[in-house]
């Protein structure tokens, strides 16, 4: 038995944050039914190199960023744009219980597949509409995307090297971070509305947008500025508040040290033979730390260079110290802990037989996470979900395969 193996989702996303959204409901159980436009899909199908390759045709095929969100699924193709598109739709969204969409503000409304017009039909149906800038507020209209949201959103602010030094400007993060995070907590969203149906009997309207996941997920940086009235700046590899807490260089790379309290201060100057400089008073305590930053970090740098970062990680291991490599995605999946969790998957494809994945960090002991179903193709599912699972005739669906509206 899954988490969610009782449940319908019906996926209108697109892209990212959508189907990141449904792809954790899919890895619970959820059986998801992805819904796209016949010929093209989902845009993140062409977004390559690389691609998978066709076997039958040696031409490309989906791209790798399509399979990171789309593990799980199954895949119809409908023409919404259409009356009798939409009438599918409708029909499917009667049956679930949960819909997520990222259409632009009011895109669904002119198809009749708002939440105000899929609700009347189904009560129960839990509406999630992911957007750059919500449903309200001046900038409701606009298209988000991530790298816009992350600029917008301050996290471009406190990110990169500092402006004095060579380098040194505003960087978004490596990963589509607005992006990821809403669909997390879009996830969290649903979750609580489903829990809240299980009382009320009725579904709820969600209203999920980039921005707010991007403000709301500034944390400490937010309280920074909101409770000291100064907005933080870029630092680097360090950390605003804790020291030391960043990258050092070894002899042959870099490490990174991150020193949480005074003992492993202490800790960590012993280990590198300068065990007086946590009693001096520039160093003594954390706040001391920050105050004197500049001159502290030298001393340690000083140090580290002299040692290899194999040493130095063993050694502070050894001593309690946090301190890790600064690995290339290559290294990360080489790394004997990461295999021991399992986090590279095979999983399931009706063209390569099989394609790898990361594993979902979702580890539930009594409703385990199943990889037995991968990223479907374009529409591979339309027949077995509207004729053999929804009792669509099936002269009718040839008819509108001729047409091209499925």
């Amino acid at each position: 038995m899954r988490a969610l193996d009782d449940i319908l989702v019906l996926d209108l996303s697109r892209v990212l944050a959508g189907p990141w959204a449904t792809q954790n409901l899919a890895d619970l159980g959820a059986t998801v039914i992805k819904v796209e436009k016949p010929g093209e899909g989902d845009d993140t199908r062409r977004w390559g190199p690389p691609f998978l390759t066709d076997p039958a045709t040696g031409q490309p095929a989906d791209a790798a960023y399509y399979l990171a969100a789309n593990r799980g699924k199954r895949s119809i193709t409908v023409d919404m744009a259409t009356p009798e598109g939409q009438a599918i739709i409708r029909d499917l969204a009667a049956r679930a219980d949960i819909l997520v969409e990222n259409y632009k503000f009011g895109g669904l409304k002119k198809y009749g597949l708002d939440y105000a017009s899929l609700s009347a039909l189904n009560p129960r149906l839990i509406y999630c509409s992911i957007t750059g800038f919500g449903q309200t507020g001046p900038y409701a209209p606009r298209a988000g995307y991530d790298f816009l949201i992350q600029g917008m959103g301050g996290l471009m602010s406190i990110t990169g090297e500092r402006d004095d030094l060579p380098g040194g400007g505003p960087q978004k993060a490596g990963v589509a971070l607005a992006d990821v995070m809403t669909g997390l907590y879009s996830t969290i969203a649903i979750l609580g509305a489903l829990q809240q149906r299980h009382r009320s009997g009725r579904g709820q309207y969600l209203d999920m947008a980039l921005l707010d996941v991007q403000v709301g997920t500034l944390a400490n940086q937010a309280l920074y500025y909101l409770v000291g009235g100064e907005a933080p700046k870029r630092i680097g590899n360090g950390h605003a508040t804790v020291v030391p807490y960043q990258s050092f260089p070894a002899s042959d790379g870099h490490v990174i040290i991150a020193v949480g309290n005074d003992g492993q201060f202490a800790k960590l100057v012993a280990e590198l033979g300068h065990a007086e400089w946590a009693q001096d008073a520039r160093f003594s305590s954390n706040a001391a730390r920050v105050s004197n930053r500049n001159a502290l970090i030298p001393l340690i740098q000083a140090e580290t260079t002299k040692r290899s970062m194999a040493d130095l990680i063993a050694a502070m291991e050894k001593r309690g110290v946090p301190c890790g490599p600064i690995n290339t995605v290559d290294k990360v999946f080489a790394d004997p802990h990461v295999q021991a969790r399992q986090l590279r998957r095979d999983v399931p494809h009706s063209q390569q037989g099989s394609v790898p994945s990361v594993a979902s960090p979702l580890r539930l002991s009594d409703s385990p996470v199943s990889y037995d179903r991968g990223p479907p193709l374009l529409g591979e599912h339309t027949d077995e979900v509207l004729a053999e699972q929804l009792g669509f005739d099936p002269a009718w669906l040839a008819e509108l395969r001729q047409r091209g509206i499925i």
